[in-house]
């Protein structure tokens, strides 16, 4: 029988919330020096109704994994907080959240996705590439950090009205945030 997995938002103020993100700030240490590590810039705000979201998966009850997004402005959020634990990575637990994280984004509006990951997460890097996102100039506090690579996903073609899926033609946004 398969495990009970569910996905839902959860305060990030939590204690389970806190637990994950601090293994996935523990992991981040050990690859990237202080001034690479962007985690601290995503607050309890951004994940308000209407503002982003923060998801934390379930597995049989067990705080295993967390997601989040925030808005940066009507048309683009940004992916953070990415996390699953060690026991359960390469299983689609991270995939299942960043599709849920997708949901969220267009119930609020917006049509892009922006991330930052570091150079070092080849199983981040190729998550997000199989899930359809695009390498793109990274921006803002991210710009010039050797160890940074940013990525964009367009999730609704605005010419269409259509999900975009990384099968259709794509055109790389210019202007980034």
């Amino acid at each position: 029988m398969a495990p009970s997995i569910e996905i839902a938002p959860e305060p990030f103020e939590s204690a389970d919330a806190q637990l994950l993100i601090a293994a996935l700030d523990e992991g981040l240490a050990a690859l990237y020096p202080p001034e690479q590590r962007f985690g601290t810039n995503f607050k309890a705000h951004h994940a308000e109704e209407g503002r982003g979201a923060f998801l934390v998966v379930r597995v049989e009850g067990r705080a295993e994994g967390c997601g989040a997004l925030r808005v940066l402005d009507p048309d683009t959020a940004e992916v953070k907080r990415m996390y699953v634990t060690p026991e359960l990575r390469g299983h689609g637990v991270a995939r299942a959240i960043l599709e849920q994280l997708e949901v969220r984004a267009r119930a609020l509006g917006v049509t892009r996705l922006v991330l930052e990951t570091g150079t070092l997460q080849l199983a981040a890097i190729q998550l997000y590439e199989h899930a359809g996102f695009r390498l793109t100039e990274c921006w803002g506090e991210y710009a010039g950090v050797p160890t940074s690579v940013c990525y964009e996903k367009l999730i609704v073609d605005s010419k269409r009205g259509q999900v975009w899926t990384s099968g259709d033609a794509y055109e790389p946004y210019v202007g980034l945030p």
